[in-house]
């Protein structure tokens, strides 16, 4: 038998934890009729675990095969009547700032039925009932899956292009109005990044051909001075060209001028 002091300080141990988790225990022994009437989250997940041990017990019971049917259809009820009370009993327990199980034995349903596992949760029919045991095998019942199982058919190809709608190509991408905008405002930086870019790229090639390009000092010793300097009609036309081209007597002279320059050279 344990000292005084260590009775005292478990029950000193047991207080602080109460205090923590500011949860009180329940007085009743009863499960509440309404999920809502809880107030402790540790009060509601003993409540949850007791309906779980329920259906277990239930769906255990419901796998004799020596029951009557009006006895197989009663316990069929009684479960999904505490699967129905487990639901909320879980939505409780999340407005108690516990973890949502809903949500949890969803995801391990879902990778259940990915290994192909047999659902442990029985089938399930319409507006979400469901059959367990050889409630699975009640007159009516086979007949209810035989029959949606005919309808469940092996989709074609053909079939799965059906349901593909404009989304999928992204056709529709624009209608909300964001994606133009963020190309219209990507665009205009490229604009401005490109029309820099020309403006540099005229400038260098401009230096470049004053620099090989001789000298003259009017335009009108190779013609009329309307002729810009690209070999175009006037002045406009020449800056839409955006970049000069020289006239034919330009070259001939400039070929002529180095000529003369190489034969020179190779003389001296």
């Amino acid at each position: 038998m344990a000292r005084p002091e260590e009775k005292a300080q478990a029950m000193m141990n047991k207080w602080v934890k109460m205090r923590d988790s500011d949860n009180t225990p329940q007085t009743s022994t009863r499960r509440p009729y309404l999920a809502s009437l809880c107030e402790h989250l540790h009060d509601a997940e003993k409540w949850r675990r007791q309906i779980i041990r329920e259906i277990s017990g239930g769906v255990s019971k419901i796998q004799n095969q020596g029951m009557g049917d009006h006895a197989v259809r009663d316990l069929n009820d009684e479960i999904n009547k505490l699967i129905r009370e487990k639901y909320h009993w879980n939505k409780r327990i999340v407005q108690l700032s516990g973890p949502d199980y809903n949500r949890i034995e969803k995801h391990n349903q879902l990778a259940e039925q990915g290994k192909g596992q047999d659902d442990s949760m029985g089938l399930q029919g319409s507006s979400g009932y469901r059959y367990f045991g050889i409630a699975k095998d009640l007159p009516g019942v086979k007949e209810l899956f035989a029959r949606n199982a005919v309808k469940v058919t092996k989709k074609k190809r053909g079939d799965v292009y059906k349901y593909i709608t404009p989304d999928y190509y992204g056709l529709r991408d624009e209608e909300d109005g964001v994606l133009l905008e963020v190309e219209e405002h990507a665009a205009k930086k490229r604009r401005i990044r490109l029309e820099a870019l020309r403006a540099e790229y005229r400038e260098a090639k401009s230096v470049a051909e004053c620099q090989e390009m001789p000298e003259y000092e009017t335009d009108d010793e190779f013609g009329d001075s309307t002729i810009g300097s690209g070999g175009v009609l006037g002045a406009a036309d020449a800056v839409a060209a955006h970049v000069a081209v020289p006239t034919q007597d330009i070259v001939q002279k400039t070929i002529l001028e180095r000529k003369k320059k190489a034969l020179l050279d190779s003389l001296l």
